[in-house]
């Protein structure tokens, strides 16, 4: 299957004009786990990336270590240092979606996390530490977006990063096979696979090899969904967005030094139609 070259532009009109009496509720509540001890940048950059999307409402599930100074950048997250189900049981019953992985680890607390969360029946976004127990018991569902790095692919694969890197549109076709939903293997020239088609992001530049990119992105996808979004539409407008933002922003500083954070202006600006180039 050959993949369909998408096209910011046209993946950007999925996503509705707001209505003037619209209200936070209107655009979903994303919940996140993530920042294990010692990992509370990726949370935060994960949450960032949910509220600048324009979800209504996030939560952020995160180490007790950190909890209280995570989103003194982002005031507007809610933000739990949890250890028990019962912490979060009220939070998750008004969600619209999960963000599972970012600053996850083998740990005894990223672990006993997911498996709480993971039980849950909410639309999910799997990231980063949260493809440990994913590979492990081989889950498969319909309802989440796969985000791997070639790494975590060939993990996933139980095969080589270079065999992954030498047939990308044969490994993440195999993923979704295996794993059901949406999958996107992330890299230069980013793929993204559903049952039914395969597509190809045009956009993303070198600079983007940075600490903290695929954090951001899964909490995009997060707000996206929220929005009411399909996995699908979500991934191919979250994908196009951050690629699209990170050229802008090396267009006017360069690649070299180009951070996550660094994507934020420019990512809203093309959410609102006002950066786009063609």
């Amino acid at each position: 299957m050959d993949p369909i070259t998408l096209c910011l532009e046209r993946v950007l009109a999925d996503l509705p004009p707001r209505a003037p009496d619209s209200h936070k509720g209107n655009f979903g509540h994303v919940a996140i786990l993530a920042g294990d001890r010692g990992m509370p940048g990726a949370a935060n950059l994960c949450m960032q990336g949910s509220a600048r999307i324009g979800a209504g409402l996030v939560s952020l599930f995160t180490h007790p270590d950190h909890a209280a100074f995570v989103n003194l950048f982002c005031p507007e997250v809610m933000c739990y240092g949890v250890n028990q189900f019962e912490q979060i049981e009220a939070v998750l019953n008004r969600a619209s979606v999960l963000v599972l992985g970012p600053g996850l680890i083998n740990s005894d607390w990223s672990q006993s996390m997911l498996n709480m969360l993971l039980s849950s029946r909410l639309p999910m976004v799997i990231d980063a530490g949260a493809f440990i127990l994913i590979q492990q018991r081989k889950l498969y569902r319909t309802n989440w977006i796969l985000t791997p790095h070639p790494g975590e692919a060939a993990r996933l694969l139980n095969i080589s990063i270079e065999e992954v890197q030498a047939n990308r549109p044969k490994a993440v076709t195999e993923m979704q096979s295996l794993y059901g939903g949406v999958v996107l293997l992330k890299g230069q020239h980013s793929l993204i696979a559903s049952s039914s088609q395969l597509y190809q992001c045009p956009y993303g530049n070198p600079g983007m090899a940075s600490g903290g990119m695929g954090d951001m992105l899964s909490g995009i996808l997060g707000g996206l969904i929220a929005q009411g979004l399909s996995l699908e539409q979500a991934c191919c407008l979250g994908v196009c967005l951050h690629a699209k933002a990170a050229d802008l922003a090396a267009e006017e500083w360069g690649e070299r030094g180009l951070l996550a954070s660094d994507l934020f202006p420019y990512l809203r600006k093309l959410l609102n139609n006002k950066a786009l180039k063609g």
